[in-house]
């Protein structure tokens, strides 16, 4: 058995994260840490958890969450993570950080998006990004793995396959996303509150989302092109799920049938991208680890939809894919449904 340690144990990601890792074969449950008064059990942090573990929260510094754990996963807020994460390292830990701390190569463009100075610049410079279907040649054995962003995973994923054939221009490609609230994380704050989300749809950060530098990374390192897009975020009134509705100009004509080849080929083997022919809608994706992507062709342009659940193939989900190679068992362990 694996020991898992979970720092940050009270959010939405976290609770999706246990109850995935209390399925898992191989994964034993021995800390996670959180600041609630008191060591609360996690089932009276999350209720739906009652009878499942008598785990309890704890206040725990990174050495001694590290003499208990083999594995940590981070879901911890950007700018924690980086305290954290080195401690854990040098002790020996495989560290999974679903944080925004190590995604980001560059420091200066961390330090410009997120307005924090980076205080481990030299790991940031070197970290996998943990997106299996792109880099699991890397994240396979791994001491550390930096798990994407939601709306990140989504929109690499629609569009992977056109960058690195050079199927569609780097630049112009505009990005129209949609997300449910929990996206914004559990702390309450005043736009996510029932009476500001209810009977409303808004865009957010237009222009300024902290998605969007990572975006243009991976995909410029995975197409060997600079690549530029025009993301602007949705928040949507629904507890869950991203639909990405992408627009890019081919570099030459392709028809429908031909770009669903193409991205059928591209993700041949990989169990968690459903390449259809429908238009997908979040809910065939919720409480899911799979991505779902389709195609048009519009007026000369290529139109991709692609949904996921942002709290499982978004973020925990993933993150136990990357937990998985890390460690050489099944990328699949724990996650498909019970019936596939």
């Amino acid at each position: 058995m694996t020991r898992i340690a979970i720092l940050g144990a009270s959010g939405y990601t976290a609770i999706e994260l246990i109850k995935i890792l209390l399925n898992h074969p191989h994964a034993e449950l021995v800390a996670a840490t959180s600041r609630h008064e008191g060591s609360p059990l996690l089932s009276s942090v999350h209720p739906s958890l009652y009878g499942r573990t008598n785990l309890r929260c704890e206040d725990l510094t990174p050495a001694e969450v590290a003499k208990r754990a083999d594995v940590v996963f981070g879901c911890l807020p950007h700018g924690a993570s980086m305290a954290a994460v080195p401690t854990l390292l040098d002790a020996g830990c495989r560290v999974v950080d679903l944080s925004a701390d190590y995604r980001l190569h560059d420091p200066e463009v961390y330090a410009a998006w997120y307005g924090l100075a980076h205080t481990d610049p030299q790991r940031t410079r070197s970290s996998i990004y943990g997106l299996p279907e792109l880099f699991a040649d890397q994240i396979r054995g791994a001491k550390f793995v930096a798990n994407p962003g939601c709306y990140t995973s989504t929109s690499i994923l629609a569009l992977a396959p056109l960058l690195v054939n050079q199927l569609a221009e780097p630049r112009g490609i505009i990005i129209d996303a949609k997300s449910g609230t929990s996206g914004a994380g559990r702390s309450p704050k005043l736009g996510t509150l029932y009476c500001e989300v209810n009977e409303s749809f808004s865009a957010y950060s237009v222009g300024k989302h902290r998605h969007t530098p990572e975006i243009e990374q991976v995909l410029t390192d995975r197409s060997g092109q600079s690549v530029e897009v025009l993301f602007t975020p949705h928040l949507v009134p629904m507890d869950r799920g991203i639909l990405a509705t992408i627009y890019a100009t081919p570099t030459k004509p392709l028809s429908e049938a031909e770009l669903l080849e193409i991205y059928r080929e591209f993700y041949a083997g990989q169990p968690f991208v459903r390449i259809v022919d429908h238009i997908p809608t979040t809910k065939d994706s919720a409480h899911t680890n799979f991505c779902d992507i389709t195609l048009r062709v519009v007026r000369g342009k290529i139109v991709i939809l692609a949904c996921l659940d942002n709290l499982i193939k978004g973020a925990s989900g993933v993150a136990v894919q990357n937990f998985n190679l890390m460690c050489g068992y099944p990328e699949t362990l724990g996650l498909l449904p019970q019936n596939a």
